[in-house]
């Protein structure tokens, strides 16, 4: 049986996590170089393979496909990662015909994984604006 490497990816503090961002060129999200998707609209969500997020990826794939099914999303794709540059990231990418991908959530950055509440409703007011997301649209208490 082969041997596994025990990988951390942590998490940094809030704290941290500002002070990284500000001094470190690799937090940009102006720098990060979207992967390129063949259809629109469509969904792109990258994730450390190493840090085994392939389930979460799966799981966010298949609550965004449910909520919006074809033709508001055309495809979704799960892009695994496995190196040292790569390590600790979750990011899903929005891709709209005739602009740029968009960032629409960053682990690094946002301080974690994104509750699908808040996610859903990112990718809501760009691919459906007018669509009522039932309980994902009520505000907590």
């Amino acid at each position: 049986m082969a041997e596994m490497n025990d990988v951390s990816c942590p998490l940094p503090t809030e704290q941290d996590n500002t002070e990284q961002v500000k001094g470190n060129p690799a937090l940009d999200s102006s720098t990060f170089i979207p992967p390129v998707s063949l259809a629109s609209p469509s969904i792109v969500i990258e994730f450390c393979d190493r840090c085994r997020w392939l389930h979460r990826a799966t799981w966010v794939s298949t609550e965004l496909f449910l909520t919006f099914p074809p033709p508001a999303l055309k495809a979704i794709s799960i892009i695994p990662l496995n190196s040292e540059e790569t390590g600790g990231r979750f990011r899903v990418w929005l891709n709209l015909e005739g602009s740029p991908p968009q960032l629409m959530w960053d682990r690094k950055i946002e301080g974690g994984f994104p509750e699908l509440k808040g996610l859903k409703q990112r990718i809501r007011d760009h691919v459906q604006p007018g669509k009522s997301l039932g309980h994902s649209d009520k505000k907590s208490e």
